[in-house]
């Protein structure tokens, strides 16, 4: 339908911790959460799998883990890695095994595709993640499908430094105002882990308290936005 705005609210990082998973699916039950991206190779990936196939409605995609960088002392450090993202036979070998992985505990395909901080924006990992994901005949976001993406609800700057601003209620209220025709995909990283091992962790409790505020479902219905998950769009 001509004007319409859709959108789809997707938790990253879903399997990283338990905590982190009692975040996501508290902001999937009471807000507005539709979509996660599960990390298989994190601790509670099995118990996020287990969610998933008890939940067969809750869209869940792979999300391509292949490293994670944090910035720290004013530099950005390595934390670990899979896969070198220059090597483009080992991240291919890396995402096949993902998703042979994530096929196995969840019981089915992802509906979606996208990568940790954001790696598959690069090449080798670029062009690799786009083949798997038309193979598979899903999204893989910012590359493959109609679907924008906006990722302004975040509580860190660029270097890395609090911004505890971008994950208010009044900056969601903002992005809904601002949300263009068609089909948009609003990325999160809810959470109730206070023990993670990341410079993202107290920001996680601000995004789910954020997400299950009833202002935000209030503010969708009053801006005539539809919430929507992958499985529920085409390419």
């Amino acid at each position: 339908m001509s004007g319409e705005r859709c959108l789809i609210v997707n938790a990253d990082d879903f399997g990283l911790s338990e905590g982190t998973n009692r975040g996501i699916i508290e902001a999937h039950e009471r807000g507005i959460v539709t979509s996660a991206s599960l990390m298989v190779r994190q601790p509670a990936a099995f118990a996020a799998a287990e969610y998933a196939r008890s939940h067969s409605q809750f869209s869940i995609g792979l999300h391509m883990d292949l490293c994670e960088w944090d910035y720290c002392g004013g530099e950005w450090r390595q934390v670990y890695e899979f896969a070198a993202v220059n090597d483009e036979y080992a991240v291919a070998a890396e995402i096949a095994h993902q998703l042979e992985v994530f096929h196995e505990i969840v019981g089915r395909m992802p509906t979606h595709l996208d990568s940790h901080q954001h790696v598959h924006q690069r090449e080798p990992v670029h062009h690799i993640a786009i083949a798997a994901a038309r193979k598979l005949g899903i999204p893989l976001r910012g590359a493959i499908g109609s679907i924008a993406f906006n990722g302004g609800f975040y509580g860190h700057g660029s270097n890395g430094s609090p911004y505890r601003e971008g994950i208010t209620v009044g900056n969601l209220l903002e992005i809904f105002r601002q949300l263009p025709e068609g089909t948009t995909e609003l990325s999160c990283h809810p959470g109730r882990d206070g023990a993670l091992r990341s410079s993202y962790c107290t920001e996680r409790f601000a995004e789910t308290d954020t997400l299950c505020d009833p202002r935000i479902r209030s503010a969708l219905s009053a801006e005539r936005i539809a919430l929507r998950s992958f499985a529920q769009v085409r390419l």
